[in-house]
């Protein structure tokens, strides 16, 4: 991995990082923060939501100052390949930035779009044979990522340590940025689809005795509340399987960085506490 560009912050060091991806057949980039010490560390991994880089969480998120008291390395990954000769939309809910974490089937976007396999095979691999991991790591997002992070978690137990979301699309089959995305990345079947739905993945049991808890904070302000996100589904699904589901409605907070800025401290303590366990 190439870095792009490094800084000090909060005792450690924040860099970006550029590679080629065997997975998605395109350049990648994303950033990692490590504390300071030699390690090893645990990894905390954050994927975002619709439109963004690897970028805005590194900028705005506020993380690392609470990563550097936990002794937590941080990576967070851009949304989607990009560049010359990968499929887009003109609209921000697909392709280019909108990669939702799934591994698409469909063309034009089978080529290159597979944020599952890059995430769970590919950039793991990369963070422990290039950093001082422990080779232990919990996982958390934002939105579309906040889907990416309970379905991933979900669908690979074996991988992570904990779970969380910051307003995650917690049903994408019942909501109409789900259905757009998987309608285009995975066909039309929608029992493929099931397959990658945070709320329909805990009713049927994917979670049972392998998280003890799963932390969802969302605002209530949050415009995309009614018709996108459906924490309430979550909420259900949870209480129908079994799993223990802690949703904090944050009254007053939006959908924004300044949201998750506010509670950022929350998680990185939650995931701390289970990766150190």
């Amino acid at each position: 991995m190439e870095t792009t560009k490094s800084h000090a912050v909060h005792g450690g060091t924040l860099r970006y990082l550029k590679h080629d991806s065997a997975t998605t057949g395109t350049p990648m980039t994303l950033s990692v923060f490590t504390p300071a010490g030699e390690g090893p560390f645990p990894v905390l991994i954050w994927l975002s939501g619709l439109t963004c880089t690897e970028d805005n969480f590194t900028t705005k998120a506020g993380a690392y100052k609470a990563a550097a008291q936990h002794g937590v390395i941080i990576v967070a990954p851009d949304t989607s390949p990009r560049g010359e000769g990968v499929a887009d939309d003109a609209a921000y809910d697909l392709g280019q930035g909108a990669g939702f974490y799934v591994d698409a089937t469909q063309a034009p976007w089978a080529p290159h779009f597979r944020m599952e396999s890059y995430v769970t095979d590919e950039l793991i691999a990369l963070i422990d044979a290039e950093f001082p991991t422990t080779k232990t790591r919990s996982i958390f997002g934002h939105s579309m990522g906040g889907h990416g992070a309970l379905t991933l978690a979900l669908r690979h137990p074996e991988l992570f340590q904990s779970v969380s979301a910051f307003a995650p699309i917690s049903s994408p089959t019942r909501c109409a940025w789900g259905e757009k995305a998987f309608s285009a990345y995975l066909g039309e079947d929608r029992g493929e689809w099931a397959r990658h739905d945070a709320a329909r993945l805990i009713e049927s049991g994917a979670a049972a005795g392998v998280f003890d808890d799963i932390l969802v904070d969302q605002g209530d302000a949050d415009p995309f509340l009614a018709e996108q996100l459906k924490p309430e589904l979550l909420v259900a699904a949870a209480k129908a399987a079994g799993q223990r589901l802690t949703l904090r409605m944050q009254p007053g907070y939006d959908h924004s960085y300044f949201f998750m800025a506010s509670f950022v401290d929350d998680h990185v303590a939650f995931h701390a506490t289970r990766l150190k366990a």
